[in-house]
């Protein structure tokens, strides 16, 4: 995949969010941003409740999390702070980011990546996402 310069790329899982910047043309180039304060969810999707598909209180707080991440992203394609976006996370949780996307949000999101990507340095998920 390549990415424009100004790209915004999210690496997300259940509990942290880590967010880059792509300065590179035609590989990426990942510099890492300041961590973003994620707004406090209790729950994720409304209606979500603890049973044999969704197990325990763990789960729940990851949804929620998930539910901030995406509010957080929203927010910042509504202000025109992100015009290109990718966002890699672990499956389960970029199933629950989808939910809460808004339209703009969507508009601008060039790519996904559905893996875990928390544990790695930069120059590892700009490779990941250069295989893409």
């Amino acid at each position: 995949m390549i990415l424009s310069p100004g790209t915004l790329v999210a690496v997300v899982d259940g509990e942290t969010l880590n967010l880059f910047r792509n300065s590179g043309t035609h590989t990426p180039e990942l510099t890492a941003l300041p961590s973003a304060s994620v707004p406090d969810r209790t729950s994720g999707t409304a209606g979500h409740r603890s049973s044999s598909a969704n197990p325990d209180n763990d789960t729940q707080a990851e949804d929620g999390f998930a539910a901030g991440v995406a509010a957080l992203l929203n927010q910042m394609a509504l202000s025109g702070e992100v015009d290109d976006l990718v966002v890699i996370a672990p499956p389960r949780a970029l199933g629950e980011l989808r939910k809460h996307w808004h339209k703009a949000l969507e508009a601008k999101l060039v790519g996904e990546i559905a893996k875990d990507l928390r544990h790695q340095t930069p120059d590892e998920i700009a490779a990941v996402i250069a295989k893409a």
